[in-house]
């Protein structure tokens, strides 16, 4: 047997890895932090054996309660991913499996490959609706890709929508597979209604780094990115500099920041209540934006999230909070969870890629039922 994790993504430390039932790993934390709990690693040579995978150090990860009723996936294809039965005890995150093949991959939700992300972007810009901008570079040399989706004219709104500031929340990049293509699906009439009235710029991968690396939340620098939006720097976080520079280059009217959480076994949203300039307006406008979500796709509820930040303690170093006070415009977190919604909870995958996608493809229709509202 042998497990390997030197791959784009990949992230394990092994112990030992000699007795199927006895499989002992550490989870690295990301290069100059303390963060962990993402892993991605493949196990070769255990077919049909009973496996038993300890992560031995998952009682310091960065979210302990995201072990709570939590199943680790697996894949044989690294296409179809499916849980497998998982416990945590005695501070360990214990993987029991038993493989029907030679070789399998194992992460904390499906990964999203830089390589994958090309293919997203690659695609994209086949769209006569697209235009690709190339923001920069990451410090480890990488582009921070931006796609324009629509036509800049004077009196259209300006939409933003990014994801993955923290590489770890990889159905975050899923998501936007499902936004992107209802964007750009030149027969659907709801996408034509809202470039009709919306350029939208769209960064699928906000921190390519950190992704590669096999990061749960920071670049190459050690930098949680949805920590520095009030100053950003281009030797610290050159991602969230130049994305914000284009902001203010383009003007924001509304924006959408996608991520995952691993508490919480919930999707939800998250705004900027807790900014100077917040206002009745906007807070009709959420509750509109989330109750039509609500009723487009039932995975999406309003019950379950995070407190609300009282008036004026907003924490604007994050990017709602800076956006929403900065362009006085709505400005939305959306959480989708590592674990299953326990409304609808489905056996087999739990959240996965594809329930990523829907959601992605819906929040499309949800920005066509409110453009008035903009």
């Amino acid at each position: 047997m042998k497990i390997s994790s030197n791959f784009d993504g990949g992230n394990i430390h092994v112990i030992a890895d000699q007795e199927a039932n006895d499989i002992r790993l550490e989870i690295k934390p990301d290069h100059k932090a303390k963060f962990f709990q993402w892993f991605y690693f493949r196990l070769s040579g255990a077919h049909q054996k009973q496996c038993l995978m300890r992560i031995v150090n998952a009682g310091d990860a960065s979210y302990v309660n995201g072990w709570e009723g939590y199943r680790a996936v697996a894949s044989y294809d690294r296409e179809y991913w499916f849980r497998v039965d998982t416990y945590y005890e005695d501070g360990e995150l214990c993987i029991q499996h038993q493989p029907a093949y030679d070789s399998v991959y194992y992460a904390y939700f499906a990964p999203y490959s830089m390589d994958k992300h090309a293919s997203l972007v690659s695609i994209a810009q086949t769209s006569p609706r697209v235009s690709l901008i190339n923001l920069g570079a990451t410090l480890d040399g990488q582009d921070i890709d931006l796609i324009r989706i629509g036509q800049e004219v004077e009196d259209k709104k300006v939409g933003w929508a990014i994801a993955r500031q923290h590489p770890g929340e990889t159905m975050a990049e899923w998501w936007m597979e499902g936004f992107l293509s209802r964007l750009l699906d030149s027969s659907d009439a709801v996408s034509r209604e809202v470039l009709d009235k919306m350029v939208f710029y769209v960064v699928p991968n906000m921190n390519p780094d950190g992704s590669r690396r096999g990061h749960l939340r920071t670049n190459a620098a050690g930098a949680n990115l949805n920590r520095e939006w009030l100053d950003p720097a281009m030797d610290k976080s050159p991602e969230v500099f130049l994305v914000r520079q284009k902001m203010h280059e383009t003007g924001v009217n509304f924006c959408l920041d996608v991520h995952g959480d691993e508490g919480l076994p919930y999707n939800f949203i998250a705004s900027s209540e807790g900014v100077q300039s917040w206002s009745e307006e906007r807070e009709e406008l959420l509750n509109k934006y989330k109750q039509e979500l609500m009723l487009i796709n039932p995975d999406f509820q309003i019950e379950h999230g995070y407190p609300k930040a009282k008036s004026g303690q907003a924490n604007m170093t994050m990017c709602s909070n800076y956006v929403g006070e900065t362009f006085g415009c709505p400005a939305m977190t959306l959480e989708m969870p590592f674990k299953d919604t326990i409304d609808n909870p489905h056996a087999m995958q739990g959240w996965s890629p594809e329930r990523s996608e829907h959601l992605g493809a819906a929040n499309v229709e949800a920005i066509y039922r409110v453009l008035g509202y903009l």
